[in-house]
């Protein structure tokens, strides 16, 4: 790394839920015994849909992100019926959405035409199914009308490294899958993992902004994104986060929207560069 960042901040999105359905709903009005989550039901209101939002924060400071885009299969058409008993397998189910719909692809192509990267969020089982793996990037790219060179898999979910080998053998440049959702920190170096010895880069997750929920104010999680940030400056490190969409929603999660603006310009007054996963990795791969 020989140019005069002090470090690399790689900033992401998951995009697991652009709309919160009915069984959320139900699900938060059971568990908060208070019927405001019903108001999301109304058909002018969707939470959950926050790209507008992130962009203009990211706007705000010239940077860009990394989407990831999950196209979930669908239970009645591709699964076995032993499965459909599962409860994990039908939150998959019931939170998807279709990648090929106006409203997404319209979304899609208007942020590949800003400059953000659009990626393959692998979905639950595609960790371990290479000919899964390459459809859903197909199907991203005839959408996006770009290539997709990386992603992360849904819930973190790696076979290791035969899930790199997967990403690698469809044309991936890289993956971001390595890591936690409960705990954060440089827990796999401070520098991107090249697991085959050639330009194939893992970029491994230092922070999902739900691991700060084990801290209860806004003031203790920013001061545990500072040290993170100095301790990136400190090593020239290569820092990767994940802020879901749905997190930029202030009414389920206070102060998130504000800690991700917050880290951005943190960053930049200590002279990281920041941007997508994929424009890191086209730098350090020329």
């Amino acid at each position: 790394m020989c140019d005069d960042y002090t470090f690399y901040l790689c900033l992401t999105h998951d995009v697991d839920r652009p709309y919160k359905r009915l069984h959320h709903t139900l699900y938060y009005t059971q568990a908060e015994r208070s019927l405001s989550h019903l108001k999301s039901l109304l058909p002018s209101v969707n939470p959950y849909w926050q790209f507008e939002d992130i962009m203009a924060i990211e706007e705000e400071f010239g940077v860009t992100s990394a989407f990831y885009f999950l196209n979930e299969q669908h239970i009645l058409q591709t699964w076995e019926p032993r499965r459909w008993l599962r409860p994990i397998e039908w939150v998959q189910f019931l939170g998807r959405y279709d990648v090929t719909s106006p409203a997404i692809a319209d979304m899609i192509r208007t942020l590949d035409a800003g400059g953000w990267e659009i990626g393959i969020h692998g979905s639950f089982h595609s960790y371990d199914d290479r000919a899964r793996l390459h459809h859903e990037k197909e199907v991203l790219e005839a959408v996006a009308g770009t290539d997709v060179v990386g992603g992360r898999q849904h819930y973190l979910r790696l076979s290791i490294p035969e899930t790199w080998r997967h990403h690698r053998a469809i044309g991936l440049d890289y993956d971001a899958s390595l890591g936690d959702s409960t705990r954060y920190g440089f827990h796999h170096g401070y520098h991107p993992v090249t697991p085959f010895d050639d330009d194939f880069l893992v970029f491994p997750l230092t922070l999902m902004e739900q691991a700060l929920e084990q801290h209860s104010s806004v003031e203790a999680r920013r001061a545990v994104c500072d040290r993170l940030l100095t301790e990136a400056a400190d090593h020239q490190a290569v820092m990767t986060v994940l802020w879901h969409p749905r997190y930029f929603n202030e009414e389920e999660f206070p102060g998130f929207r504000f800690l991700y603006r917050w880290l951005i310009e943190r960053a930049l007054e200590l002279g990281a560069w920041v941007g997508p996963p994929g424009a890191l990795c086209e730098r350090f791969q020329s």
